[in-house]
């Protein structure tokens, strides 16, 4: 397969494994993005976020401490601070997302990475 597929991925998380399994399975050898070692920055947050046609709080994981900690159901937080935010604390973004060109997918559940391929 010549298009690149780039999966952010955390090897801590099964879904985000089962995902990757999923895609070599399908013959893809996606560019893999340890986003937790490698945190994407704003500009990459905000056009990921573009590609999923999302808002930064939707693709926030809640039942993180830092997502009650930092108070981010506040709706006076902008956008781009809660962009800013994501990228300071990673674990904060949904897993996986799988990249293709130029669209994304989430992989909850990890069949529907397919979509894109």
């Amino acid at each position: 397969m010549t298009d690149t597929v780039t999966i952010y991925h955390n090897p801590q998380c099964s879904k985000s494994r089962q995902t990757l399994e999923l895609l070599e399975g399908e013959g893809v050898v996606p560019k893999v993005v340890k986003y937790l070692e490698a945190p994407p920055d704003a500009a990459t947050l905000n056009s990921l976020l573009n590609m999923l046609n999302l808002e930064p709080r939707e693709l926030m994981r809640k039942g993180e401490a830092e997502y009650t900690d930092l108070n981010l159901s506040n709706p006076a937080l902008s956008r781009e601070q809660l962009i800013v935010i994501m990228v300071e604390y990673p674990r904060l973004i949904e897993r996986p997302i799988v990249v293709k060109d130029g669209k994304a997918i989430i992989g909850r559940p990890p069949e529907k990475v397919l979509e894109l391929l």
